[in-house]
Formats: C-alpha cells, structure tokens, sequence
C-alpha cells in the first residue's frame, strides 16, 4: 500500500485534499476513481482533465509511489496577458511586480 494526497480545487478559492491509500504502483486514474469526494463533484470526464505529480503534468496513466501528490488542475477562465492589461486600464498606471530588483541610481 501507498499513500498519496489528492489535491483539486473546484472553484477559486475552494482547495481540497484528501489522503488516499492504493496500491503501489497504481495509476493515477485508478487512484482518482477511488475517491469519492473527487468523483461526485467532477463535470468532466476523466480523460478532459489535466492532472499532474507534484506541478508537473502527467499522463493518467502514470503509476503513482509513496507520498506523491496528485494535483487536479482547472482550465484558465482568462488569460492571464489578458488579465494584466485589464487591470492596467483600470489602474491607469503601470503595474511594478514585487520581485523585481530596483535599478540603482547612483
């Protein structure tokens, strides 16, 4: 037996995770089917979805190992250029991330 974590979110800001016990070696399919929390509120058929390990995606058919997470991943509802020239409009200025380095006046 192995144990892996299932994580999905449904909706923004609605994050789920489960802790599921399978077979080692068992697909990732397999271990999807055999969560019931997952199934009853999944509208897409199992092979529309993009599933990855660990931020990675991977094949449904991938065989899963000890401690991996498995990760359900929704499908953008905007892009995310899109997005960021929106709220550039909105703001009317532009938009400095937080990471970047400031130049040095010197």
């Amino acid at each position: 037996m192995a144990r892996v974590e299932l994580v999905w979110s449904p909706q923004a800001g609605d994050v789920r995770q489960r802790w599921l016990d399978v077979d080692e070696g068992c697909s990732v399919e397999s271990a999807l089917r055999s969560c019931a929390d997952f199934m009853a509120a999944q509208e897409q058929p199992l092979d529309q979805l993009r599933v990855g390990i660990w931020g990675r995606v991977r094949p449904l058919s991938t065989p899963l190992r000890e401690r991996d997470r498995i990760e359900v991943y929704r499908p953008l509802t905007v892009d995310p250029k899109e997005a960021r020239r929106l709220r550039y409009a909105k703001r009317g200025e532009r938009i400095v991330s937080r990471h970047r380095p400031k130049s040095r006046s010197e």
